[in-house]
């Protein structure tokens, strides 16, 4: 669609207001609503925010970044083939926007652009890259100021029929919204949590790939709302219950799409040598990626061992406990289906920034010609120290600042960024860091529970 066609279209099916969205860089959605009235001038001009804005942290506290001072402002250009109605609310629709100067160019912190100039790279490399998050969540309500996760008193049983029983007007009507949306559902479930429940939605190209996580988890929310519960993304929203991740499915193509690189039948377990590079390149960098790809305070409590969330660098195949996960493919379209998980990912990443991040480290890896150790065959946390030396294991950080400090320390991360997005990054998840360190876990849950 282009920028008349919205118009039109959100004429022809009673918009009344339109949401122009982006994520910050602590994951949190954010909008401005236009009236429809004031649509066809906002499509050309964009509208506006102060630079401040992007200085917020999860706390909503505004960070001193030089060049982020509440003077001067930005603007919210939409892109219109991410016209959406929102399903779950009368006469709304949104875009998801990227940010520009007055100069009607990136302004150097817009997260949605550093996706698309990650893209750029990969693409001079001769790499189209698709991509999926896969998410779980909680469905929970809020009582005497606690979140309670819905389920029955003794826990509906994992992957149930009476799991499935006890959400399924929540879960159709949230898949359903999800297709009027052009996103396509995979798999429905009820997962391991009390309340927990995981949808998987079909790839796309790297940068719809992140927008579908945009609207993914506000679809999800808004859902829920109409059902009187809450969705929560957070990683950890009930410390004694399993956490919740969004794992990052990942696969390289040739530039027409046509060939998929990382599949070679004649290879070890179908890998290819260029896959096995990409592989490295995370591994390599992934003390730091943590630090954009499971980046909230609250992430760390999942990221232990034996938990199904990956406490170490280690890849193998089908190994879930793994950070990195070489997907078996499905019989009869092998080429077609033959992927990456990327495990040490959750809901509270900026989805621009987490993938164009995770491809940044793999093209590192492919472009450094880099070997990854031996394939996990076991739980990391079972092995013995020869079979993790051979694996090149090691542990990842154990806490929102030794990972920020990895990042701090990584050229290629902080490379791949302008100047202005990488200090901003550090400073305000260095603020996160420093004000939830000094509070309860109470605190913690309460402002990670209904953020992302």
């Amino acid at each position: 669609m282009d920028a008349h066609e919205v118009v039109s279209e959100a004429r022809r099916l009673g918009v009344t207001l339109i949401r122009f969205e982006y994520c910050d860089v602590s994951g949190v959605a954010r909008c401005k609503a236009v009236h429809v009235a004031r649509l066809a001038d906002k499509m050309r001009e964009g509208v506006n925010l102060t630079r401040a804005q992007m200085a917020i942290n999860l706390l909503e506290q505004v960070v001193h970044i030089e060049g982020m001072e509440p003077v001067g402002e930005i603007r919210l250009v939409p892109d219109p083939d991410t016209f959406s109605v929102l399903p779950w609310v009368p006469a709304s629709a949104s875009l998801l926007c990227d940010q520009w100067g007055h100069d009607r160019r990136a302004w150097g912190a817009c997260p949605r652009t550093y996706l698309k100039d990650v893209i750029a790279r990969a693409t001079k490399h001769g790499i189209s890259v698709r991509a999926a998050f896969e998410n779980e969540y909680y469905l929970a309500r809020e009582q005497d100021g606690r979140y309670i996760p819905v389920d029955l008193s003794d826990h509906a049983p994992v992957y149930s029929p009476i799991g499935h029983d006890l959400h399924a007007d929540v879960m159709v009507e949230t898949v359903d919204a999800l297709e009027a949306q052009d996103l396509s559902v995979e798999q429905a479930i009820n997962e391991y949590g009390p309340g927990q429940q995981e949808i998987s939605i079909r790839h796309a190209d790297a940068l719809r790939a992140a927008d579908n996580q945009m609207k993914f988890r506000d679809t999800v929310r808004g859902v829920a709302l109409r059902h009187g519960m809450l969705a929560s993304f957070a990683p950890k929203p009930f410390p004694e219950q399993i956490g919740s991740g969004a794992h990052l499915h990942l696969s390289l193509w040739d530039a027409d799409g046509q060939r998929n690189l990382l599949y070679a039948p004649s290879a070890d377990g179908g890998l290819s040598a260029l896959g096995r590079h990409f592989i490295a390149g995370v591994t390599d960098h992934l003390p730091a990626l943590a630090a954009l790809t499971s980046p909230s305070y609250n992430s760390f409590r999942r990221l232990t061992p034996s938990a199904w969330a990956a406490a170490t660098t280690a890849w193998g195949f089908d190994n879930r406990e793994a950070a990195l996960r070489v997907c078996s493919p499905f019989h009869g379209r092998e080429e077609q289906s033959y992927n990456l998980e990327f495990k040490t990912s959750d809901g509270s990443a900026n989805p621009y920034l987490s993938l164009g991040a995770l491809i940044t480290c793999g093209l590192d890896g492919i472009a450094r010609g880099l070997e990854p150790g031996e394939p996990s065959a076991h739980d990391p946390a079972r092995m013995t120290p020869e079979e993790l030396s051979r694996g090149r294991v090691r542990p990842l950080p154990k806490s929102m600042g030794a990972a920020l400090e990895q990042l701090q320390q990584d050229d290629v991360l902080l490379g791949s960024m302008d100047e202005l997005l990488a200090r901003c990054y550090l400073a305000v998840r260095r603020s996160e860091d420093e004000e939830f360190s000094v509070q309860d876990q109470e605190f913690e849950i309460r402002h990670h529970f209904y953020r992302f």
